[in-house]
């Protein structure tokens, strides 16, 4: 007869997706999105750190579950990255238009920003990880002193439109279809991307010399 020694991290029970999402929340909240480690939710969850990764699949995919995000817009945005840059803006918008319109995904989404502009710590935390996540992977991948400035202006042009689309339901913004919506801003993110200084304004023109 073949006994269990009982011993070693609890195995997937039923309720151990739930004892792992309680846990993350707690220290994502406590340490901040990269002072949080998968290791550390594994030890606070008393489970088998693989656990992690066969419920949630990465530290993304486990911050948008805490969320009760359906999609969770850095993974959207993340898998768009190792792509051309030249189409980036295309592609990124398209792909977020796409969650943040479906229904299904959309209303987590709404709800987890109506958060972060209530909650201080919500908004920290969120921050934190679109920075580690996103905006400084594509600055790496802009490269140069002006990699971070250019990468950080994409997200705010980025959350701009998200913000005044979805929250605030500004008109026409909140009715454009999404391909209108990416033919005319796209090349407002082009040029953030790859225009002029961004730290520098443009001189007018004075013709003198």
């Amino acid at each position: 007869m073949n006994k269990s020694s009982g011993r070693g991290r609890r195995a997937g029970a039923p309720d151990t997706r739930e004892q792992i999402l309680d846990a993350a929340r707690r220290l994502f909240l406590a340490n901040g999105y990269e002072g949080t480690t998968m290791r550390a939710v594994a030890g606070a969850a008393d489970v088998d750190a693989a656990l992690i990764s066969y419920f949630f699949g990465s530290k993304r995919g486990l911050f948008g579950a805490t969320l009760a995000l359906t999609a969770n817009p850095l993974e959207v945005a993340r898998q768009e990255l190792p792509g051309d840059l030249a189409t980036l803006p295309e592609r990124a918008l398209t792909a977020l238009l796409q969650a943040w319109d479906d229904p299904r995904t959309g209303e987590p989404l709404v709800a987890m920003l109506r958060g972060v502009v209530l909650d201080p710590g919500m908004s920290d935390l969120v921050r934190e990880a679109m920075h580690g996540e996103l905006l400084a992977h594509l600055a790496e991948r802009l490269g140069g002193v002006e990699g971070g400035r250019r990468a950080a202006l994409f997200g705010a042009q980025m959350g701009g439109l998200i913000f005044t689309r979805y929250l605030l339901r500004l008109e026409p913004i909140a009715s454009m279809n999404s391909q209108e919506i990416v033919r005319m801003y796209a090349p407002a993110l082009r040029a953030v991307l790859f225009g002029p200084h961004p730290g520098r304004a443009a001189l007018p023109h004075t013709g003198r010399r």
